[in-house]
């Protein structure tokens, strides 16, 4: 693929691993609706968990769409982070040790719902009886500690938002700890978010579709997926396949 300035991503997706997610949330299914979208690249973040990262990957060859190794990890704190990988080998260190810190309870699929796993042929497998929609016992300071030793990136997922934000967890975003992009809500304006909060605005924003449904994927940056270019587009290129910049 020639260089080009930017490209079009959705970065937070979940899979049917997520016991939030629609059935059809299959990894097959979600890299269809990103071709079909023409997304440059996708990045699947279940809750705490890389389960259905390796199949993705898999299925994600020879289609067009790159594939960022990645999961949506929620700290001590209640804070949910995005940490994205360069390498599946990464992602899978990180989650031998979210699961570590993963309490013991049992998913209620009533009550959650399903937490599915797949094969290659995109058919349902198994079922990971765990619960993950539940915080870790990693705190905000560790997880990024962590993600970033491992060569990844870890960005605080939908700031704007009253709750499970780092914001609304903490009320501020503290300086000794290495974050350098934050996510915002799709439907928020990144130039309007920043007029009422302008002490953000060294940091570089990200948006994502936070899909739990196949519609819902790629609507993001105002359209079909986020322009990713610039100094962020810049940052994150160590983490897609292709040279886009």
């Amino acid at each position: 693929m020639s260089l080009k300035e930017s490209c079009r991503v959705d970065l937070h997706i979940h899979s049917c691993l997520s016991p939030c997610a629609h059935l059809l949330n299959t990894p097959g299914n979600i890299i269809k609706r990103a071709v079909k979208l023409g997304l440059d690249c996708i990045a699947i973040t279940d809750h705490n968990t890389a389960g259905n990262i390796p199949i993705a990957l898999e299925l994600a060859k020879g289609t067009g769409v790159n594939l960022i190794p990645a999961m949506e990890v929620e700290t001590r704190e209640e804070v949910h982070v995005l940490c994205y990988f360069p390498t599946l080998e990464a992602l899978l260190a990180w989650d031998s040790i979210v699961k570590e810190h993963l309490p013991d309870l049992d998913n209620n699929e009533e009550f959650f719902g399903h937490q599915l796993l797949t094969d290659y042929t995109d058919q349902y497998i198994a079922k990971e009886g765990r619960l993950l929609a539940v915080a870790t016992g990693l705190s905000l300071s560790d997880t990024v500690s962590a993600v970033t030793k491992l060569g990844g990136i870890a960005v605080p997922a939908h700031v704007d938002r009253p709750t499970n934000s780092i914001l609304s967890q903490l009320g501020f975003i503290p300086r000794d700890v290495e974050i350098r992009i934050l996510e915002l809500s799709s439907n928020r304006a990144i130039d309007d978010y920043l007029r009422t909060h302008p002490e953000l605005d060294s940091y570089l924003f990200l948006q994502g579709s936070d899909s739990h449904y196949l519609t819902d994927i790629g609507k993001c940056g105002g359209g079909d997926g986020f322009n990713l270019g610039g100094e962020l587009g810049r940052l994150m290129s160590r983490f897609l396949e292709k040279n886009f910049f």
